[in-house]
C-alpha cells in the first residue's frame, strides 16, 4: 500500500524551520511474520526529537538525513503477522514513524489502554511523558513531605505530572513557565501552590517571595531559568536534569557548567533522568497509578491537538515558541476498524 511519511531533509543550524523536512510518498509491503501493520491515529511531538537532527558527533543516536523521522504513536491494526494481535486493536509505539500508516516489529508494541481517558491521552499523562515525570520526581528528586519543588516548563506534558505528583506527596510546589494562561492552569485546575511567568517576572525574586529555598528542582529548560534557581537551593537539594530545551537550537556550546560552587555550599546532588532507564514493571507502575488519579480527578492534565498529518513540523517548531499546554500531539487519522 501506499502511505505518506516525513523524513529529515536537512540537518537544522539553530532552530529548525519547515526547510528541515520533507514529505514523501513510501510503498508498503505487506507484514511479515512477527510485523504488525499500523495506521496511526495520533503522533506525538516532542522536544528530544531536536536532538536526533543533529550528527552523530554531537548526539548519540540521530536520525539519518532522508530517512523517515521517528515518533511515539497510536495507531489502530490494519493488519498483523504478529500473535498478539488483530485488526482493529489499538496499540501504541514508543518508536513509531512520522507516517500515515507503517509496519512495525510487533513484539515493539503494547496495547494503548487508557480507561475512559482519550487514547491520545497514551503519548501524554498516560504515556512516556508521564512515566518520566512519576519516577524523575519520585527516583529521582526523591520528595519529603513538607519539601519546595520547583518545575520549570511546569505547564508541559512531563512539568505538570511532576508537580501534581510531588503536590499529592505532601509537597510545596511552584511552576514556572511562559505564559499567565499557563499559570492560571497550574494554580487553579491542578493545584500548584504557586506559579511564577519567566517572561515577565523575575524569576530569581519571584522565588525568594515564594519560598525558604528549593530542595527539589525539576529542571526542564536549563539555562537563564536554572541559573536563577541554583542560587537558592538547600542543603541536601536534589536537582533532577530532564530537559535543557532552552539550549537545543545553540550553534555554540555555552560555557560551563558554572555555579558549582553551590553544590560544595549545599552538597545538593544533580543527576539526569532517562526514562527508557525503567523497566517494563516500572512503566506499568507508573502507568497504573496514574490511570487511578486520572480517573479520581487528583491528576489532571491538558492536550493541544493539532488536526492534520501535513501539520506535523508545524506541532513541533511550536514546542520551541512554547505554544502549548500540556501535551502536543498530532491527529493523523480517524479509526477504521478500532472501536474508540
Amino acid at each position: 500500500m501506499e502511505t505518506r511519511q516525513w523524513t529529515l531533509a536537512s540537518r537544522p543550524t539553530g532552530e529548525p524551520t519547515m526547510e528541515n523536512f520533507e514529505l514523501q510518498s513510501a510503498e508498503l509491503d505487506d507484514p511479515e511474520p512477527g510485523e504488525v501493520l499500523v495506521h496511526t491515529l495520533y503522533q506525538s511531538v516532542d522536544p528530544y526529537m531536536r536532538g536526533r537532527m543533529r550528527d552523530a558527533e554531537s548526539y548519540a543516536d540521530p536520525w539519518e538525513v532522508g530517512d523517515p523521522m521517528r515518533a511515539a504513536v497510536v495507531g489502530e491494526v490494519v493488519e498483523s503477522a504478529h500473535s498478539e494481535f488483530e485488526q482493529g486493536d489499538v496499540v501504541q509505539a514508543e518508536e513509531g514513524l512520522w507516517a500515515e500508516h507503517a509496519v512495525l516489529d510487533g513484539d515493539s508494541l503494547r496495547p494503548a489502554r487508557t480507561g475512559a481517558a482519550p487514547v491520545s491521552t497514551a503519548l501524554g499523562v498516560l504515556g512516556m511523558p508521564g512515566v518520566t515525570g512519576y519516577w524523575g520526581i519520585l527516583d529521582v528528586g526523591s520528595p519529603q513531605p513538607g519539601d519546595t519543588v520547583v518545575v520549570s516548563a511546569a505547564a508541559g506534558a512531563v512539568g505538570s505530572v511532576v508537580g501534581q505528583v510531588a503536590k499529592l506527596g505532601g509537597c510545596d510546589v511552584v511552576g514556572i513557565a511562559g505564559a499567565d494562561e499557563k499559570l492560571e492552569w497550574l494554580t487553579e485546575e491542578i493545584g500548584f501552590d504557586a506559579a511564577i511567568n519567566y517572561k515577565t517576572e523575575n524569576v530569581h525574586e519571584r522565588l525568594r517571595e515564594e519560598t525558604d529555598g528549593v530542595d527539589v528542582y525539576f529542571d526542564n529548560v536549563g539555562g537563564e531559568v536554572t541559573d536563577a534557581v541554583w542560587d537558592l537551593l538547600n542543603v541536601r537539594a536534589r536537582v533532577v536534569v530532564c530537559g535543557q530545551i532552552a539550549l537545543y537550537n545553540a550553534t555554540e556550546v555555552p560555557t560551563g557548567p558554572r555555579k558549582l560552587a553551590k553544590l560544595i555550599e549545599t552538597r545538593a546532588k544533580v543527576e539526569g533522568v532517562l526514562v527508557r532507564d525503567y523497566g517494563p514493571e516500572q512503566w506499568g507502575e507508573a502507568l497504573q497509578q496514574l490511570g487511578e488519579w486520572v480517573a479520581t480527578g487528583e491528576v489532571g492534565y491538558r492536550e493541544n491537538v493539532v488536526e492534520g498529518f501535513e501539520n506535523a513540523p508545524d506541532a513541533f517548531l511550536g514546542l520551541f515558541e512554547g505554544v502549548n499546554i500540556g501535551k502536543q500531539v498530532v491527529k493523523v487519522g480517524d479509526a477504521e476498524y478500532a472501536d474508540i
